[in-house]
């Protein structure tokens, strides 16, 4: 073979190498451009959530879903969404699938606990509630997660349980006055009249205005008094 030759066959080899690293490069660049489209997706679909388009982060986190039906984060923004927008059987049947990706997710509990809530479902709320604890004992929805548990026991008139819920909640979050008038009221039920007075005290010290510690601390005072 000649020296012409030999570099001829030199420039092709070359350029054959080139095109394989330039193959590998694009294949890597595609791949971080889907990577980074997704991030986006998902950073729009929480914007859209925060911002009050229910319906706008319904449809994108669909959309993820569809492409990774594993993606959790999407699954809670939709549940979220779902939530908010009405469409509690919706964020149910979502939320039942989400945790066949992951049966420990917190968000996913919570959203499934508040939609049976929502729906008026005792038996099926108290069991994601429960489950919730379980999960996650100090998670960010826990206060509200005992403040829903409350509601059900007052509901149901267990007010000791009622009781033990709403002080658990107002021990993670106590910057919510009707939360210490809920509580007040399940005490006065059990005839708790200075611990239900302490209750509607700390409510009103939150929201003067607040009529129904205005009314509850009223009553317990007449009984108090006679």
């Amino acid at each position: 073979m000649g020296p012409a030759k030999c570099m001829m066959v030199r420039k092709v080899q070359m350029s054959r190498r080139m095109l394989r690293a330039f193959g590998i490069f694009l294949v890597l660049l595609i791949g971080c451009v889907s990577v980074a489209s997704a991030q986006e997706e998902n950073i729009d679909a929480l914007e859209m959530y925060r911002s009050g388009d229910r319906e706008g982060a319904i449809r994108v986190t669909l959309s993820e879903i569809d492409v990774n039906p594993n993606n959790i984060d999407s699954y809670v923004v939709l549940g979220w969404a779902l939530n908010a927008a009405g469409r509690h059987a919706e964020a149910i049947d979502y939320g039942l699938q989400a945790l066949q990706v992951n049966r420990f997710e917190s968000r996913i509990l919570q959203i499934i606990a508040e939609a049976h809530y929502d729906l008026g479902n005792t038996v099926e709320a108290l069991e994601y509630l429960e489950k919730y604890v379980q999960v996650a004992p100090t998670g960010s929805f826990v206060d509200w997660v005992y403040l829903a548990m409350g509601e059900i026991f007052l509901r149901l008139g267990e007010y000791h349980r009622a009781d033990i819920a709403l002080s658990t909640s107002v021990y993670h979050n106590n910057r919510v006055a009707s939360r210490w008038g809920r509580l007040g009221f399940a005490r006065e039920q059990l005839e708790e009249w200075q611990y239900a007075l302490e209750a509607y005290e700390r409510a009103l010290q939150l929201d003067p205005n607040l009529g129904d510690a205005i009314r509850g601390k009223q009553r317990v005072q007449a009984q108090m008094e006679g």
